[in-house]
């Protein structure tokens, strides 16, 4: 009587403990990889492909590669009787050209050019020539925001601090310290808020696809320009509508590794969708200081006045 309770005790404790291994299995197997920690993503790969290039540079033309981005890089803040950039001293100084040699940052189309309307090219030459009043600058020059895309790489402060817990992921950005809080569903199904609810950043909410966090962004309240920073080149002006649709993806694909992909969608502005993607690097090290952007910003008030003195001179 005693061995066969013994059996029974033993055939039960088993049953148990393969139980709890497999909801362990099916929890591990369940749960998103961990984003958390900063990742950076400075380079001196080109947000467009040249016209003269491939898919991907030689692996033997790289280093020259990077010796002529990089001194093309620092010669275009100092030219001669220009008011030149930020200080050197905040500028990255190790930026690289992507280590895979993509030869741009813009993967699709084909091509790797945006593909931007007529009139949407149009309203960027006026944002960037017209100053006859702050509402046609950007949002970034005017300290409100890099949103909507404050993951595209520019000059100085590339780094970005991620938060996660089960039902929340928080990107922190260092360039003015944007906050995004992206609510996670479970079956990618949750509702975007009212559209006559909207923002600078849009309205955003996460899923996870396998081990991708994608965010789909919507909302967008189409008073600011898609690229702000100047390394953005024919994109930097080009403005937003309300029918502006964003997706992000984010993989890990190692420890210190991060693929980023982001997919911008405005029928109003662009013939097609298009595709930038770059890998994030993790950096232990990195520190993020705040950037108090409107502390000492004297640029809009100097920039319209200076545009008032030239139409005086002008006349």
């Amino acid at each position: 009587m005693q061995l066969r309770t013994s059996r029974v005790s033993t055939g039960l404790l088993l049953g148990l403990a393969s139980g709890i291994l497999a909801g362990s299995a099916a929890s591990a197997a369940d749960s998103p990889p961990d984003l958390q920690g900063i990742w950076t993503s400075g380079t001196l790969t080109p947000f467009e492909r040249p016209a003269d290039a491939g898919t991907q540079l030689p692996e033997e033309q790289r280093a020259e590669q990077q010796r002529l981005a990089k001194e093309k890089f620092w010669a275009a803040g100092h030219k001669p009787g220009d008011v030149g950039r930020d200080n050197d001293a905040f500028i990255d100084q190790d930026l690289k050209i992507l280590p895979n040699g993509q030869s741009s940052l813009v993967v699709e189309p084909a091509d790797g050019r945006v593909p931007l309307k007529p009139a949407a090219a149009q309203r960027r030459d006026f944002n960037l020539k017209n100053f006859d009043s702050f509402e046609t600058m950007s949002q970034w020059d005017r300290c409100i925001t890099r949103e909507p895309t404050t993951m595209f790489p520019v000059v100085y402060n590339n780094a970005y601090q991620f938060v996660q817990t089960p039902g929340y992921v928080l990107i922190v950005a260092e360039m003015i310290h944007d906050a995004r809080v992206i609510p996670l569903s479970r079956d990618g199904k949750s509702a975007h808020a009212d559209p006559r609810v909207r923002s600078w950043g849009g309205d955003a909410r996460g899923h996870w696809e396998g081990s991708t966090l994608v965010v789909e962004t919507s909302n967008f309240n189409a008073r600011g320009w898609i690229a702000t920073g100047g390394n953005a080149m024919a994109l930097r002006g080009v403005p937003t509508s309300e029918q502006l649709r964003i997706v992000e993806r984010f993989t890990r694909v190692d420890p210190d590794t991060m693929q980023y992909e982001i997919t911008i969608d405005d029928p109003v502005n662009y013939t097609a969708p298009w595709k930038i993607a770059y890998p994030l690097t993790r950096d232990a090290k990195y520190q993020m200081f705040e950037y108090a952007c409107h502390e000492g910003n004297h640029a809009i008030e100097l920039i319209l006045r200076g545009a008032r003195v030239q139409e005086q001179g002008e006349n």
